[in-house]
């Protein structure tokens, strides 16, 4: 499952995946995203809040996980990977190479501080 929170006033898209992801989950993130973007521009930041990163309940939902990069980074001009796991800190620096977003990492206790990273920068 995939929590979709959109704070409109501050421009920031907070992803809170739980259990495996589904195809689902990121056309269901779009629904709530895209119609923000179309309206705005894009978004200032993503934040994807999670303990340890989940797993994807098929081959689809990983082709979906990846048409969702392809078709928001972009729009999106901060992502914070606000979690405990070391995947975080790897995926960082992969991800890197292939958005062209600013990317940080933060412990999963630092939800406020993502969020203020992302609303200082322009």
């Amino acid at each position: 499952m995939l929590t979709v929170h959109l704070n409109a006033i501050a421009g920031i898209a907070i992803l809170q995946p739980e259990g495996e992801l589904s195809a689902a989950d990121f056309a269901s993130a779009s629904q709530i995203i895209d119609p923000y973007i179309e309206s705005a521009g894009k978004l200032k930041g993503i934040i994807i809040h999670v303990q340890s990163f989940p797993s994807w309940d098929s081959f689809a939902a990983l082709i979906s996980h990846f048409k969702f990069i392809k078709d928001h980074h972009k729009q999106v001009s901060h992502i914070a990977l606000v979690t405990d796991s070391p995947v975080g800190g790897f995926a960082e620096n992969i991800a890197s190479h292939f958005v062209s977003a600013e990317i940080k990492s933060f412990a999963y206790n630092q939800l406020e501080t993502a969020e203020q990273w992302i609303l200082s920068t322009d």
